[in-house]
């Protein structure tokens, strides 16, 4: 486990997972920037390397992700070796999730989908959902730097849309930072179309036309709630509106 600090502990507003490197700024980038915009502090944690990638070394990888979380000005960025291609569900996997849960503290969660074209992102999706809940169970003991961990169970939970096309629940306007969140994409430049490599092989996201597609989806969603861009979440439950006014605010005072 890389990069959680004691004094980072139950300091966080969202803390987002994906099975890959990448997997947080291609789906909810702009979202994470717009949360952390509004004053909050937001992480992201990898479940693996992403050491099994056809483009890339880990080591490559690796030092991607860090210039990524520079970029998008997270609180950390946590890597897991949960293993590529090998993400199985398992509780010793759960339980480092747990870990992460319980020592960042997070308010909210965002996870990958759970009907998606790659396993593992249907894999992650399975872990972290079970360990939002699990991670809230007093009985269920995890230890970190050689001190029993407290239960926290984070009080959202919300799934971001990748390759596999799904109508949202909710969906959240960032045309103030769609722009800025593709520093944070593009800091996985080993992933994507470069001009003039040719000797690359072939895959689904460094296609010349794949950076535009994420765009054309982002302007898609933005049109469905009357914006520029949006980035849209599931919701594996009904959403609870507890007060009306700042669900559905009025107009201001003319």
């Amino acid at each position: 486990m890389a990069s959680l600090t004691d004094n980072q502990a139950g300091r966080l507003y969202a803390l987002a997972f994906g099975a890959h490197p990448d997997d947080v700024e291609l789906a909810c980038g702009a979202t994470l920037l717009k949360i952390i915009g509004e004053g909050f502090p937001a992480a992201v944690c990898d479940l693996t390397k992403g050491e099994m990638g056809t483009l890339g070394t880990p080591d490559i990888r690796r030092k991607e992700a860090a210039k990524a979380a520079e970029v998008m000005h997270y609180s950390s960025r946590t890597t897991l070796d949960l293993g590529d291609s090998k993400l199985f569900y398992s509780e010793e996997n759960l339980a480092e999730i747990i870990t992460v849960i319980r020592h960042c503290r997070p308010d909210v969660v965002f996870a990958n989908p759970p009907q998606e074209r790659h396993p593992d992102h249907v894999k992650a999706s399975k872990l972290v959902t079970d360990a939002v809940y699990y991670a809230g169970l007093r009985q269920l003991e995890t230890v970190m730097n050689g001190r029993k961990q407290q239960p926290h169970r984070p009080g959202h939970l919300l799934y971001y849309i990748q390759f596999t096309h799904l109508e949202p629940d909710v969906i959240v306007d960032v045309s103030e930072t769609f722009a800025k969140s593709r520093e944070g994409v593009l800091a996985f430049g080993s992933q994507f179309y470069r001009e003039g490599d040719h000797e690359e092989p072939s895959t689904l996201i460094n296609r010349k036309e794949f950076l535009t597609g994420l765009e054309a989806r982002a302007r898609y969603f933005g049109e469905q709630i009357g914006a520029m861009y949006g980035e849209g979440f599931l919701l594996p439950s009904k959403l609870a509106i507890r007060q009306f006014s700042g669900a559905f605010p009025g107009r201001p005072a003319e």
